[in-house]
């Protein structure tokens, strides 16, 4: 009898133990790869995320920082991550398309349509044409009047090169009859300072990294790059309805994962990042704090977007004759 006492709990003692090793599996962290260095906006995206998605998940949700390369490491990195659902990656939509459009598969090592599973879209954001107070320039139709006049300074900066907002401004300067050159910077720091010494006149950017210098009248916010008048921005007309017929779209930030991870860990991401995204508290902070659209699309949708967008600056990009440093 004894002996059947001793098997019976070494035999539960065996059941515990799957069973906790299981339920550890399960409550695994999960990783969301960010290829920029923390501060940017997509690292304060993927850092709201993760603080919520803990909650909902019920699990830890940390962010991991991989930057270089314009996000092309990280997407490298989440190409060869086991496809178990504990790795993501939150990226913006100028690391998704334009290393596709630009680099050679041999360069790039990843195929964006086939490496990748497209889980969500969860953020919005206008790009702007800003130029210098000291221009004088109030709108697009005194831009264009002030380029023709002042030739030698028909350029505009932009946070580095092969990126939606390099080929937006070109895009821009062929709409408006007036080609321009690309002042590439180092990021959107260094770009506002020198917009708002007068060392640039004009400059395609995100419109939150300057909208706090505008709202100071250092700089002004002439037009926004989309379809119609951004809720983040509505007192800005977009640059189309201003009579350059430039709509290059709002820039994104989505959410992938390695190709092959299950359908249903897919589904349960999708599920709690749409959950997230309606909270009011993450629709303040976004909006009022970072100037970001909340702006939850499925994984077919961003799909759909990814597609379009690559068919769309494709001869964009061909048609300019850029070609990146390998």
């Amino acid at each position: 009898m004894a002996i059947f006492k001793t098997l019976r709990t070494v035999c539960c003692a065996l059941a515990l133990g799957f069973t906790l090793a299981a339920h550890a599996q399960d409550k695994q962290p999960i990783r969301l790869l960010v290829g920029f260095p923390p501060g940017g906006s997509t690292d304060t995206v993927a850092r709201v995320l993760a603080d919520k998605l803990q909650g909902v998940l019920g699990q830890v949700v940390i962010v991991d920082n991989k930057p270089g390369a314009g996000g092309r490491i990280a997407t490298g990195m989440l190409k060869h991550s086991a496809p178990d659902g504990l790795t993501y990656m939150v990226a913006p939509n100028a690391t998704a398309i334009f290393p596709t459009l630009l680099y050679p598969p041999a360069t790039l090592k990843y195929d964006l349509l086939t490496d990748l599973s497209p889980v969500a879209v969860v953020i919005s954001y206008p790009l702007a044409l800003v130029v210098s107070s000291q221009t004088g320039v109030t709108n697009v139709k005194e831009y264009v009047a002030w380029l023709k006049a002042h030739p030698k300074e028909a350029v505009f900066g932009s946070a580095g090169l092969g990126g939606q907002t390099h080929f937006t401004g070109l895009q821009f300067g062929k709409a408006a009859g007036v080609p321009l050159n690309v002042v590439p910077y180092k990021g959107n720091g260094p770009l506002a300072t020198d917009l708002i010494g007068g060392q640039l006149a004009a400059a395609v950017m995100t419109a939150g990294d300057i909208l706090p210098h505008a709202r100071g009248g250092k700089v002004r916010i002439i037009g926004v790059f989309s379809a119609r008048r951004s809720p983040l921005l509505p007192d800005v007309p977009t640059v189309a309805e201003q009579g350059v017929k430039v709509d290059s779209g709002e820039a994104w930030t989505g959410v992938w994962a390695p190709a092959k991870t299950p359908r249903a860990e897919l589904e349960r991401m999708q599920a709690a990042l749409g959950k997230v995204l309606a909270m009011p508290d993450v629709r303040s902070m976004l909006e009022e704090k970072a100037v970001l659209q909340p702006d939850y699309r499925d994984a077919a949708d961003l799909d759909r977007l990814q597609r379009k967008e690559l068919a769309y600056w494709g001869p964009v990009i061909k048609a300019s004759g850029f070609k990146p440093e390998q």
